[in-house]
């Protein structure tokens, strides 16, 4: 089933993400991790894949799993350091294993390589171009409720996004967010300019205070007062973090949900348990 038919017929949706293991691991253990998840019976199943988009090997075999599993893979593609060749031959290689649902990003260059010459995409709306052309692909997009760290202003960012839509994005999902007024202000600004495509909500549950440096340096998220109070206070306790980590998370979609957002997608880390908790607290909320 494509997602833009599922983000229509539902009146909210719930999706959870996941990484693949690294090239010549043990590719077993995500096959049990897609399969704990699948048994969640979320709406779909993402999996991303490393900055170069080198790893899609696994990313197809995972998205295909999820299939296997009764849920629905979206397969992340990246292009900013593939050839024109390289990814004609991933995008066959997903319609071959029945992967028809892609989140299309630029992706970065990992630290200290070069772009290549032969790269044939400067920019994801390209590359969502093309999927359209190939035809019979739900495409999706990302986007930074904050705004993209490379973007000079928000303005920009969005002049951006629109781009993406116009070139066929059928949904965006957002870089995580611990500040539902971050996004709600987001939606408002994206629809001012004509974007007016599903905004899935992407929520990471912080579950351990090791977590936090790493993650928000990634995604550059601002930690609102109350989130930062919850890590001052259950950061250096594993089990607190947590059980708080999970409720503050709750209290979001919980929120976002009350607010008109129809698509909530969980950054897991391969955590399935958690995900699951989330669910439990909240599925009449999510009318599971």
């Amino acid at each position: 089933m494509l997602i833009k038919d599922i983000l229509s017929s539902k009146p909210v949706t719930f999706s959870c993400e996941l990484f693949p293991p690294k090239v010549g691991t043990d590719i077993q253990k995500a096959d049990v991790v897609v399969e704990k998840t699948a048994a969640l019976r979320p709406d779909f199943i993402s999996v991303t894949c490393g900055a170069n988009g080198g790893n899609t090997e696994n990313v197809i075999r995972m998205a295909k799993h999820a299939g296997e599993c009764g849920s629905v893979g979206l397969a992340h593609l990246t292009c900013v350091s593939a050839s024109r060749q390289g990814i004609a031959q991933r995008i066959a290689e997903m319609k071959e294993q029945g992967i028809f649902n892609v989140l299309a990003l630029r992706g970065d260059l990992p630290e200290g390589m070069e772009k290549p010459e032969e790269a044939c995409f400067q920019h994801a709306n390209e590359l969502v171009e093309l999927l359209k052309r190939e035809g019979g692909f739900s495409v999706g997009g990302a986007c930074y409720p904050e705004c993209h760290p490379e973007s000079a202003s928000q303005a920009e960012d969005i002049i951006n996004l629109k781009r993406k839509v116009d070139a066929g994005c059928d949904f965006l999902t957002t870089q995580m967010f611990f500040d539902n007024d971050l996004l709600y202000r987001f939606i408002n600004k994206l629809n001012r300019a004509g974007v007016d495509v599903p905004i899935i909500a992407g929520i990471m549950p912080i579950t351990s205070g090791r977590q936090v440096a790493r993650i928000t340096g990634l995604s550059g998220a601002l930690m609102p007062p109350r989130f930062r109070n919850m890590l001052d206070c259950y950061g250096s306790n594993d089990a607190a973090m947590e059980q708080a980590g999970i409720a503050y998370a709750c209290e979001q979609i919980a929120d976002l949900v009350a607010n008109g957002i129809r698509g909530i997608h969980i950054y897991t880390m391969n955590k399935p348990e958690i995900a699951g908790k989330i669910l439990s607290n909240l599925s009449s909320v999510l009318m599971r």
